[in-house]
């Protein structure tokens, strides 16, 4: 704080001559602020004076009579004392003692006398002096002051009595003052108070209203100490009870002891600490566990934390920490499993051989791989991982993560909310029992993330080798090793999975069955589960006793023996006319169908036909639903066929283009994404840029309306793949040439005519062939694809590979009759100049 400038003042060196009215009630004196205490009148209390301006008033009151005005501060953190930060009314004091320390602050104890009200200070520097004058009270009691009094010392003594800072000769000493004003002071100076009610105190000059407003403070301050007084009472009785529990206990324990039984809570105290102990676990789990249990023993039973607590040691003992089961080393019989389960897949057969003889040469060195089956529902992912299981000779289990929201659910809860738990892996791992199970995490694609968290990142970490050897679940809050797990994921669709998670995973994609597998699969597993699931294996139905006197009542004792068999002809129109899936799970689903009904029939006494034949199935199941073979009954002008590849697998799907006439405008219909109107464009400008090549007049673009439509509006289609069949159709429909209805194709275009490679390629291929497509147009670049399509189905196709737009136009349209006939027999090239590569 600044100083001010020096007042003029004409102030004696003496203080004892300080005497402004000659008489004493109006004094200057030296000021010593006080900090976080107010002095009253008649008071001794001691002050520890520390700051350089106190300092030097106390020398100063020292060499005079020994007088001081003790003046409250108002601010307690203020150091550069002004009078702006001072009360105005403060108290004249004697210092009775002085005691100086060796580092220079000083110790006094002082005595009030008089209220003093400061009129002006005279100066700050080097010590705070003030004007005062005294200030008077009248001391008169009154009936009013006489009831005052005695109200305040009642409220005191409860004060005292129940407080534990105030000592029992306070209210003694308050009981022997007389004079109203001196008793408010002396209580006031006693209780526990703040500066600005202390300050109330000294500046309230009636001795009537100074008692009021002191009986206000003591009730307020009994109200507070009586509900501390059944705080602590309430608190001692549960101490007192637990001690009291406690000191019962250890007598038991005494007595059992000498007894020669033991205490069942020290019984399982013990049991737990020997699970602990036999459970192998790392030393930093085990040093928590036990560190829990230590926690747990010093807990009644009855209170919460030790139900928690329990919980929690369970998880620590029941989780595999070392256990594991030994791998089976024969890469024979495991083959045999995964062929006996399963019919073709040879990829994903070849990859867990592999595994196992790697493991074999490499034992623990080797790091388990994260596997994920990417391919349309139905085909057989989830059965897969089950039958690796058994190949491998390890525990298998499985977690659904579709529709999970909430990192908790992989990560667990922490302890501290009520209720909590491991997160899915943990549990798993709790399930399958070893440490090196076969865990498949079900629809990895259909995560999700809101608010709760973003359980794919959590999922960084499990799926990661370098990391999960340390995995932290939130409940346990110590690591798990998940190194020796052997994970495999799922999933229809590899583009909702985060590229960072993709990344840590080894795809094999899983395609869609061709007609000839789907007919092997439906000999093997579909019929024989079927005829199992509803009774109708010939062991099973025979002996039944309700079947058995309903055959002896009407049906043929030979019909009881008889197992119900499927035709491959009517396995075939199942295929063809009931389902249109890349799986086989609607074909199950239609022989189960049929099953049912021939079992109510079995049921009811009644005769069936022991084969089921194709004619049958339509009185079985109603007529086919889907149409096998080309959708085009003949050849059309403006109509292509393209391949397209989706989360069920491949298909077809055709392009129409109609013209009109117009200004030349382009109309897409059929829910096209952005892509696939880019690709429309893209065929539009090729087939303006080469009209005369193509035997088109330049001028009908221009007063020509064109509309190309895919069917099924209802399905959203993007992507670049149906550019050659958009321009296909466009050419087709400008030049009036048929395209050939058995021809199916896929491939970008670009605004040269070039035929750019795309993906899917064996999906779309096996589409194609269950659509029965004779001949297939791909991309030159996409021929290598063709290794992973089955060699039955590369035979029964004719593939065409185009590097140039010319070159699809050359194989796809059909020429004009007139055109056919009058065509010179040495014009056999193309009109791009090369020859398309087919192959049968």
């Amino acid at each position: 704080m600044p100083e001010e400038s020096p007042i003029l003042f004409d102030f004696p060196s003496n203080p004892e001559a300080a005497l402004v009215d000659g008489q004493g009630h109006e004094r200057v004196l030296p000021v010593v602020p006080l900090i976080n205490t107010v002095l009253f009148p008649h008071m001794l209390t001691p002050l520890f004076v520390g700051r350089e301006r106190s300092v030097a008033a106390i020398e100063e009151a020292m060499s005079g009579d020994r007088t001081i005005l003790a003046v409250a501060q108002r601010e307690p953190d203020v150091e550069e004392v002004g009078p702006s930060d001072l009360y105005d009314v403060g108290v004249e004091a004697v210092i009775q003692r002085i005691l100086k320390m060796p580092d220079g602050s000083i110790s006094i104890v002082v005595q009030g006398q008089r209220r003093m009200r400061v009129i002006e200070y005279l100066r700050q520097r080097p010590v705070l002096l003030a004007h005062s004058a005294a200030i008077y009270e009248d001391t008169e009691k009154t009936i009013a002051v006489e009831a005052m009094m005695r109200a305040v010392l009642s409220l005191f003594e409860k004060v005292v009595k129940l407080s534990r800072t105030l000592p029992d000769d306070s209210y003694i000493m308050a009981m022997n003052v007389s004079e109203p004003g001196w008793l408010a002071d002396l209580i006031a100076s006693t209780l526990p108070l703040d500066v600005p009610r202390r300050q109330e105190i000294l500046e309230t000059l009636d001795v009537e209203e100074r008692l009021r407003r002191l009986s206000i403070m003591l009730s307020q301050e009994l109200d507070v100490l009586e509900l501390e007084s059944r705080i602590h009472t309430q608190v001692q009785k549960e101490v007192d009870r637990s001690q009291r529990e406690f000191f019962l206990r250890e007598q038991m324990k005494a007595i059992q002891r000498e007894l020669g039984q033991t205490d069942p809570m020290q019984r399982e105290m013990d049991e737990l600490r020997e699970r602990i102990l036999a459970a192998a676990m790392p030393e930093r789990a085990q040093a928590k566990a036990l560190e829990e249990l230590e926690r747990m023993e010093m807990m009644p039973p009855a209170s919460p934390e030790y139900s928690v607590l329990r919980t929690y040691l369970d998880w620590l003992i029941h989780l595999p920490w070392s256990r594991q089961t030994d791998d089976d080393t024969d890469l024979v019989r495991a083959a045999q499993t995964l062929d006996r389960n399963h019919y073709g897949l040879p990829r994903v057969k070849e990859r867990i051989l592999e595994f196992m003889a790697a493991r074999m040469l490499a034992g623990p060195r080797l790091k388990a791989p994260i596997v994920c089956f990417v391919g349309p529902p139905g085909v057989g992912k989830t059965s897969l991982g089950r039958s690796i299981a058994e190949a491998l000779g390890r525990r298998f289990v499985r977690i659904s993560l579709g529709g999970v929201h909430d990192e908790a659910e992989i990560r667990g809860h922490r302890r501290t909310y009520i209720g909590a738990l491991p997160g899915r892996v943990i549990k798993a791992m709790k399930d399958a029992g070893t440490v090196n199970p076969v865990f498949m995490l079900d629809e990895i694609d259909k995560l999700g993330s809101d608010f709760r968290g973003d359980p794919a990142s959590a999922l960084l970490e499990v799926l990661d080798p370098e990391q999960n050897v340390g995995f932290t679940d939130h409940y346990l809050d110590i690591p798990y090793d998940l190194s020796r797990v052997l994970f495999i994921t799922t999933a229809n669709l590899l583009d909702p999975i985060p590229p960072a998670l993709r990344d840590r995973m080894e795809v094999i994609h899983l395609p869609g069955y061709t007609e000839e597998e789907k007919l092997e699969i439906a000999r093997r597993f579909l019929v024989p589960r079927q005829l199992e699931a509803n009774g109708l294996a010939s062991s099973e139905y025979q002996e039944h006793p309700d079947i058995a006197a309903n055959g002896a009542s009407g049906a043929p004792a030979r019909a009881l023996g008889s197992a119900l068999r499927f035709s491959d002809s009517a396995l075939r129109q199942l295929i063809r006319g009931y389902t249109y899936e890349a799986g086989v799970r609607n074909l199950e689903r239609e022989i189960g169908a049929i099953c049912r009904k021939v079992a109510r029939r079995v049921a009811e006494g009644r005769t069936y036909a022991h084969v089921v034949q194709p004619a049958a199935l339509a009185r079985y199941l109603g007529p086919p639903r889907y149409l096998y073979g080309l959708a085009e009954q003949r050849d059309e002008v403006g109509v292509a066929t393209g391949m397209s590849w989706t989360a069920n697998g491949g298909d077809v799907m055709a392009v129409e283009v109609s013209l009109m006439k117009g200004r030349g405008t382009l109309s897409l219909t059929g829910q096209l994404g952005e892509v696939m109107r880019e690709s429309a464009q893209a065929a539009l400008s090729f087939a303006r840029a080469n009209a005369e090549v193509l035997g088109i007049k330049p001028k009908r673009f221009d007063t020509t309306d064109i509309h190309i439509h895919v069917p099924a509006g209802a399905v959203p289609k993007d992507g670049p793949s149906a550019g050659i069949t958009m321009a296909t159709a466009l050419i087709s429909a400008f030049t009036g040439r048929p395209v050939r209805r058995d021809v199916a194709m896929t491939g970008e275009i670009t605004l040269r005519g070039r035929v750019l490679p795309v993906g899917g390629i064996k999906e779309k291929v096996l589409g194609a062939h269950r659509a029965g497509i004779d001949t297939v147009i791909l991309p030159q670049r996409n021929a290598v694809d063709l290794e992973e399509v089955p060699a039955h189905v590369k035979r029964r196709l004719h593939f065409v590979y185009v590097n140039h737009m010319l070159d699809v136009i050359a194989c796809a349209l059909c020429e004009r009759e007139r055109e056919r006939d009058e065509r010179p027999a040495a014009e056999t090239l193309p009109a791009s100049g090369t020859t398309p590569d087919t192959t049968r």
